[in-house]
């Protein structure tokens, strides 16, 4: 599965760093696997288009939503690539959500944005980019299956690293693969949240 490759190709192009990312799908085989890219910064406004006028207003960057060149054949699979991105990227955890469907009431919020697929526009201001050509299908079948998502904020190229405190990281705020922790299958009731913590405290390292 090609998702650190689709995560860096972006983030090189990109000169704003990240706050957070979110890996997503449907828990079915041949599904589409979305990556979502929440950057930090806003956009002047200005009322003419010229150097010198102050912006008069500042909005945010929209997070970019883009489908990962793999389907889904089973959930290890993209299980381990989520936990391999967040460790390479210098996340401290992983963050695994089950959802039971996009169609419960208080969960179709949390299953569209993790899909990728939130209203393009929320208060007037654009909230994301989606390039994903099949997400209508996604989103019609989450509405039955249920999704998976998994969320990490990352060091490398990150807004995180002045308040990191973990010891693993050097100062690029990357790791050398392969992650160390083996992932831990869905329950498939399609709730709940698993936590997989990638990151050492330095004060913890330095007492051992």
């Amino acid at each position: 599965m090609n998702l650190l490759e689709t995560i860096a190709e972006h983030i090189t192009a990109q000169p704003l760093p990240l706050f957070a990312i979110t890996v997503a799908g449907v828990p079915c085989p041949h599904t589409p696997v979305n990556v979502t890219l929440h950057w930090h910064g806003f956009a002047e406004e200005k009322l003419i288009e010229l150097e010198e006028p102050e912006p008069v207003a500042f909005t945010p960057i929209p997070s970019l939503a883009l489908p990962v060149t793999h389907r889904l054949s089973d959930l290890t699979t993209l299980d381990r690539a989520a936990m391999e991105a967040g460790w390479e990227l210098g996340a401290w955890d992983v963050a695994r959500a089950e959802r039971a469907g996009c169609a419960r009431p208080g969960e179709a919020l949390e299953c569209l944005q993790a899909l990728g697929s939130l209203p393009c526009v929320l208060n007037v201001v654009q909230v994301s980019i989606t390039e994903l050509p099949d997400i209508d299908d996604l989103v019609s079948l989450a509405t039955r299956r249920g999704c998976l998502s998994w969320l990490f904020r990352q060091v490398h190229c990150g807004i995180w690293a002045q308040t990191s405190n973990d010891a693993t990281l050097p100062a690029d705020g990357t790791r050398v693969p392969p992650c160390l922790l083996e992932p831990i299958p869905p329950s498939g009731s399609g709730r709940g949240k698993t936590v997989f913590c990638v990151g050492t405290p330095k004060a913890t390292l330095l007492a051992n």
